[in-house]
């Protein structure tokens, strides 16, 4: 049995992580500040499961304020961290650039400075494909360069990249950095488009579609992602002198017309469409090649785009009854 810190445990794919994990026989000690971006009923909602299991210990922290987080570690033996939490979003980073250097890079300087004081070895770090902006090489590959990122939600994950080869280098600290495509799947956050979109369409609303419909996204089922994850955590605990970057997509990018259309299908309904320009800081497409990690982490995409958007489409029912 491994004691790992999971830290965005009540999030939309730590909640779901945190579940696996435990029934895999592992202790999980759980970290959210619920931050309000979103309704904290939800965040309690996915949380449920795990924090009524035995093995499970939760901590509400503001990762951002290390006394807070050190004291609250202080008597754990900790094999692992794997560090989800952060502040979301390319859009409200534009306008609130300050608050996500403080909850991304802050709280992951945090993390890593917990690492070093305890002796703690092994990170597995939710990055985003948000640093390879718009690149024009597609598949994006991790050995690309990404010194141009569009958004301060993609700087500081970028930025977060750079302090965990720092701290790898410095403390000879095991680390991934674990580039996450467009996840989605039940549970998902309700600010991003699949989930708004899908309420938006049951309701018989408009349905904002930005640009022409042509964007394209990496669309990436969350139990893949979490399987990329477990995938990453044994990687880790086998190995030393890591620092891996790993793209975790689905290889098949899918564009946002086509997207419209998935969810009209699982809905059994037509959506209302409004076209509007392109939004600042979005990129035209995400594109994931995956094989690093088909080969160091045995990942494998199980499900279609469209599987995971009936499946979606079910849970949204079912929770909106």
């Amino acid at each position: 049995m491994q004691t790992i810190v999971l830290t965005g445990c009540a999030g939309f794919i730590g909640s779901h992580l945190s579940e696996k994990l435990l029934a895999e026989g592992n202790r999980v000690i759980g970290i959210d500040n619920f931050d309000p971006f979103y309704d904290r009923q939800i965040k309690e909602r996915n949380l449920s499961t795990s924090i009524g299991h035995q093995n499970f210990r939760f901590i509400e922290v503001d990762l951002a304020d290390f006394d807070a987080l050190s004291s609250n570690l202080k008597e754990e033996t900790i094999d692992t961290i794997v560090h989800l939490a952060g502040k979301a979003g390319v859009r409200p980073s534009i306008e609130d650039p300050q608050g996500y250097i403080r909850a991304n890079i802050t709280a992951t300087q945090n993390i890593l400075d917990v690492m070093k004081d305890k002796g703690i070895k092994k990170l597995a770090f939710a990055s985003s494909s948000s640093v390879y902006g718009n690149t024009r090489e597609t598949p994006f590959h991790e050995g690309q360069d990404v010194s141009n990122p569009i958004s301060p939600y993609a700087f500081t994950k970028k930025a977060c990249e750079l302090i965990n080869y720092t701290y790898h280098s410095l403390y000879d600290l095991d680390i991934i950095n674990l580039r996450f495509f467009t996840v989605f799947g039940p549970r998902q956050r309700p600010d991003l488009a699949i989930h708004k979109f899908t309420g938006l369409i049951l309701n018989g609303k408009e349905v904002p579609m930005f640009g022409d419909g042509s964007t394209s996204r990496d669309y990436t089922y969350y139990e893949d992602t979490v399987a990329g994850i477990r995938g990453a955590i044994n990687y880790l605990n086998s190995n030393e002198k890591v620092y891996e970057i790993i793209n975790l997509g689905n290889n098949q990018p899918v564009k946002l017309s086509e997207m419209i259309a998935a969810i009209e299908k699982a809905c059994g309904v037509k959506a209302n469409i409004k076209q509007l320009p392109m939004q600042p800081g979005d990129v035209d497409i995400t594109f994931a090649n995956i094989e690093k990690a088909k080969k160091l982490l045995g990942y494998n995409p199980q499900y279609s785009f469209e599987e995971g958007v009936k499946n979606f489409v079910d849970w949204y029912r079912q929770i909106n009854q």
